[in-house]
Parts: structure tokens; sequence; C-alpha cells
């Protein structure tokens, strides 16, 4: 996510200060990647330094306003006309718990699949409530929310499709060349981050 990006989409709409920034962000995504204002500053002055953003004085009490420069403007049109890169995949922590349990001798690898399978099943239920909410609303922060929680419903069945393949690759390699199997669960990660 580009918290440098994010921030001067919310400053075309007109100008804020950190804290005004970081509540719109959070409110429009409904909490889900919580912003430090520290990191709200950090990335202003960062701005500001790259020309991004300049300061507008400061308001009433005393916050330091910030408003979007042209090149700002330049920067928010290439980045919601740019498709997100898939080339570098993130690390993915649950991938690589298993890839290390399955090789580690006395790791219950059925187990660690079955806790984060529930722990997953719980957070799409969860995902699935805050969405039903959300498709009550008529404001477009509620729409903005709801595709938020899209991604994350989509991402957690994906997750649990996921797990269910490896268990099932698990009893296979039991069955065949448990030597090969860390290989093939590497292998099939690759490819479900390729398509992610």
């Amino acid at each position: 996510m580009s918290v440098k990006q994010a921030l001067l989409a919310l400053l075309e709409e007109g100008p804020r200060y950190g804290y005004q920034l970081r509540a719109q962000f959070e409110h429009r995504t409904g909490a889900t990647w919580p912003l430090n204002v520290g990191q709200v500053y950090t990335t202003l002055t960062r701005l500001e330094r790259d020309g991004l953003v300049e300061g507008a004085g400061a308001d009433a009490e005393g916050h330091v306003v910030y408003r979007i420069t042209e090149a700002g403007r330049d920067e928010v049109a290439a980045w919601f006309t740019t498709p997100v890169s898939r080339t570098q995949p993130p690390r993915d922590e649950l991938a690589i718990k298993l890839a290390l349990a399955v090789t580690v001798p006395g790791v219950d690898v059925g187990r660690v699949i079955q806790q984060q399978r529930s722990a997953t099943m719980t957070a799409l239920q969860d995902y699935t409530r805050l969405k039903r909410r959300a498709a009550a609303g008529q404001e477009r922060e509620d729409l903005a929310w709801s595709l938020v929680l899209d991604s994350l419903v989509f991402a957690a069945e994906a997750e649990i499709r996921w797990l269910d393949h490896c268990e099932a690759r698990l009893r296979r390699a039991e069955l065949e060349r448990p030597e090969t199997l860390l290989e093939e669960i590497l292998a099939d990660e690759a490819e479900a981050q390729a398509h992610r």
C-alpha cells in the first residue's frame, strides 16, 4: 500500500492537516490499515521536499495545513492509471510458516493448517457481517469501505482454498514422496501469488 499516493489523493479534495488526512484515510478504508500519525507527518514532509505538496499556512488552531501541487496532481493521476505490479509478490507469512513447518521435525503441519483455517474462517465471518452493515449505507465512503471488505473477503476465501489444497498435498505426499513436499508447496504458493 502506498501511503504517499493515498495522502495525495485525499489532498486533491482540498487542503488538510495530518490528523485530518489520517482520519479520512481510516474512515474510507474502515481502519483496515491504521496509520500512525507520525507516519503521516513524515510522509507529508517527504512530499513537500519532493514538490508534491506545499504548506498552506496554519488553521485557527495552529495545525499546519498542506495542499497538493500540480506535480502532486500528476502523481495521483499516474497512480490511478497505473496497474499495481505483481512482479514481486509480497512476503506471505503463512506460506513461509507452512514451508518451514513441513521441514522442521516434530511440527504437526496438519494442526498448523487447521488452526489457521479456523482463524481465517472467523475473520471471513467478521468481514461478511461488516459487509452487510456497509451495504446499507448510501454514501461514497460506504461504497469505498464495501470495496475494501470485498477484497478482504476474497483474500480470506482464497486463503481457505489454499489451506485445503495444502492439506490435500500433505496427505498425498505422505503416501507418495515426502522428500519433494517442500518444493511442491513452494511452487504452488508461487503460482497462487502470480494469480492474486
